[in-house]
């Protein structure tokens, strides 16, 4: 049985699955299996795949359903004893597998294991994560999720591991969910169990291909999860922070495509003191400037300008 396995959902991704699979194949670590999982591909993505020579690799097909089934159904498929999500226009370090196995060494017990990493924003610029908390250089126990996710996020998907047996017992991937699943997977951790953070980057973050403001599908969708935990943000106020930065996001979408009842009702959410003077700038300009300031974001993007104008 092996220690890992490496859960990768495709769908429509031969431009980088290659890379992405042969990043997997070149670990230091070497006690894996990877599972990919394809979701209905109409490309040559699962050509790609079945090309590259290793008995490391399994495919198993399925209707496209989504990735929340597509990850769920590979973790089942899985002999691994953890799990190690990769998505398939993402690359890992050839430490990564390593680097989580140390943590999990020294926290045996934890409910979610993650690793530093870099972002991708365009074909040109990469940038570590900006985390909002101090770090040394050992795996450690992350005290609070939520405040040191303030800026980027501290667990990203494809830099994370969490054991077979704890990911079924937690629920999975919430399939009800379009988009943001796994943001509701690591808030559902967070308020339950601990996880564990190793600075070393380990992973780069394709961002440049997945997301983008101009994106308006799924808005209802991004709501309902922001709105899923109001619960708990009444005890939690580092939760209630790290949503309404969330919400901040999406109040913006939705005011760019008019989506004018998505963008109140997700206005009413948000305690503005939770948010920065930029932020609160851009939410009461009216959608006809952000709509062109978002049509110029590739350009912002490749002169390094995008972090300080959009995000914080």
């Amino acid at each position: 049985m092996p220690f890992f396995s490496v859960v990768i959902p495709l769908y429509n991704k031969a431009e980088y699955i290659s890379a992405c699979i042969n990043s997997v194949l070149q670990q230091s670590f070497n006690d894996y299996d990877v599972i990919v999982v394809n979701d209905g591909s109409t490309d040559d993505s699962v050509g790609i795949v079945e090309a590259i020579s290793s008995n490391k690799i399994s495919i198993f097909n399925q209707e496209n359903s989504g990735v929340s089934i597509a990850r769920n159904n590979g973790v089942k498929f899985a002999k691994g004893e953890f799990i190690a999500f990769l998505d398939a226009d993402d690359i890992w370090k050839n430490n990564h597998l390593e680097i989580l196995n140390q943590s999990i060494q020294a926290f045996p017990d934890a409910g979610l294991y993650c690793s530093n990493y870099e972002i991708n924003y365009n074909g040109n610029y990469t940038k570590p994560a900006q985390l909002n908390f101090e770090y040394a250089n050992t795996p450690m126990l992350l005290k609070d999720f939520f405040l040191a996710s303030l800026k980027d996020t501290v667990v990203w998907t494809s830099a994370s591991a969490i054991s077979r047996q704890k990911f079924l017992d937690i629920g999975m991937f919430n399939p009800i969910y379009i988009t943001g699943q796994d943001l509701d997977l690591w808030i559902r951790i967070a308020l339950k169990d601990t996880i564990i953070f190793h600075p070393e980057q380990t992973m780069i973050y394709n961002k440049s291909i997945t997301d983008s403001l101009s994106k308006s599908e799924h808005n209802e969708a991004r709501f309902a999860l922001f709105s899923s935990f109001v619960f708990y943000e009444n005890d939690n106020q580092n939760l209630k922070r790290y949503l309404d930065k969330k919400r901040y996001g999406l109040a913006l979408r939705t005011k760019i495509h008019g989506e004018l009842e998505i963008y109140r009702k997700t206005i009413k959410l948000i305690n503005k003191n939770n948010l920065s003077f930029k932020q609160k700038t851009f939410l009461n300009l009216p959608g006809f400037i952000l709509a062109p300031l978002n049509k110029i974001r590739p350009f912002i993007i490749s002169n390094k300008l995008y972090l300080s104008l959009f995000k914080r």
